[in-house]
C-alpha cells in the first residue's frame, strides 16, 4: 500500500467514528423522550421517530415479546472529555428510572434492560443497550398502539365488495376513545361512501358499527350503535337521503380477528356497509 493510499484510508476510517470531525451536539431535530432523561455528558448522535412500527424483543417472551406502536429510537454517544459511564452504570440507571415511574422490568443484565410501563390505559416499552464499554448506548421506546389506517377503499372497491359479498368493511373512520363523534380525518372514507351511494341510486345500506372486546358488552353495544348513527349523520350531511341508511351496532359480537393483540383489536374496530336488499 502506498503512503498516499494509507493516509486516505486512515482519514476515511477516522471520519466514520461517531463524534469525530463533527460537532458533539444533539443531531438536528432530536430530543430526549419525555419519559427519560439521558446519562450526563452524552449527546444524541442518531434519532428517529416512526408513527407505527414493530420491535421484537430478543429477551422478553409471550405477549411482551413483540411491541407495536409509535417507535422512538435514540443513540447516545459520550462527549470528548466527559466522564464515561460503564455499561452496567447505564443499564442500572435506566432500570431504576423504569421502577421509579411505576414500571416493571422484563429483562436486565450488565448492559441491557427492558421495561414495561402501564399508566392510564397506555402501555410503553423500553429497550436500552450499552456498547463499547459505555462509550455509546441505544434507547428504543415503543408507545403501544394500533396503526392508523391511511389507505381507504374507493367507491368502486366498496361497490365491488357489496356486489360480491353483500357487505363492505370500511377502515378510516375515526373516533376518540369511548366517543361517538366522527373525527375530521375520517373525511376521505366518508367521501368515498358518499360517492358510492350517489353513483348507485337504488342502493340502501345498513351502517353497522363494530368494537373490540375492551369494556362491558352493554357499553360496547351502545358505543357501536352511537358511532353508526354518527356515520349516518355525516353521510346525510353530505346529501344522502336518510331513508337510504339505517344504523345498527353489534359491539364485539362479530370479530374479524383475535382481540388478544392490538392489531386484532384495531381490525375489529370498524364500520361495515351492508346491503339492505
Amino acid at each position: 500500500m502506498s503512503r498516499r493510499t494509507f493516509i486516505a484510508a486512515l482519514v476515511l476510517a477516522v471520519a466514520t467514528i461517531p463524534g469525530f470531525c463533527q460537532e458533539e451536539t444533539d443531531i438536528k431535530g432530536s430530543q430526549d423522550h419525555p419519559l427519560f432523561t439521558r446519562m450526563p455528558g452524552y449527546y444524541i448522535s442518531d434519532y428517529g421517530v416512526k408513527d407505527f412500527d414493530q420491535f421484537t424483543s430478543p429477551y422478553a417472551a409471550g405477549a411482551d415479546q413483540t411491541w407495536e406502536g409509535k417507535v422512538t429510537t435514540l443513540e447516545y454517544y459520550i462527549k470528548t472529555g466527559a466522564k464515561q459511564a460503564s455499561m452496567l452504570q447505564i443499564a442500572r440507571n435506566y432500570e431504576n428510572a423504569v421502577k421509579k415511574i411505576g414500571g416493571k422490568l422484563l429483562a436486565n443484565d450488565t448492559r441491557v434492560i427492558e421495561g414495561k410501563i402501564e399508566k392510564g390505559g397506555a402501555v410503553t416499552y423500553i429497550h436500552v443497550e450499552a456498547f463499547n464499554e459505555g462509550r455509546n448506548y441505544n434507547v428504543t421506546i415503543v408507545e403501544k398502539g394500533a396503526m392508523k389506517q391511511d389507505v381507504v377503499g374507493d367507491a368502486a372497491a366498496l361497490g365491488a365488495s357489496i356486489a360480491a359479498t353483500g357487505k363492505a368493511t370500511v377502515y378510516g373512520i375515526y373516533f376518540d376513545t369511548d366517543k361517538a363523534v366522527v373525527k375530521p380525518e375520517s373525511a376521505p372514507a366518508l367521501d368515498q361512501i358518499t360517492a358510492l351511494l350517489k353513483q348507485n341510486d337504488g342502493l340502501s345500506l345498513f351502517v353497522v358499527g363494530h368494537t373490540d372486546n375492551a369494556g362491558t358488552l352493554e357499553h360496547n353495544l351502545k358505543l357501536s350503535a352511537d358511532r353508526a348513527n354518527a356515520v349516518v349523520q355525516a353521510l346525510t350531511a353530505r346529501g344522502i337521503a336518510s331513508s337510504r341508511l339505517k344504523a345498527s351496532g353489534v359491539g364485539p359480537w362479530c370479530p374479524v380477528a383475535s382481540n388478544s393483540t392490538e392489531e386484532g383489536k384495531g381490525k375489529n374496530r370498524r364500520v361495515e356497509l351492508v346491503d339492505q336488499h
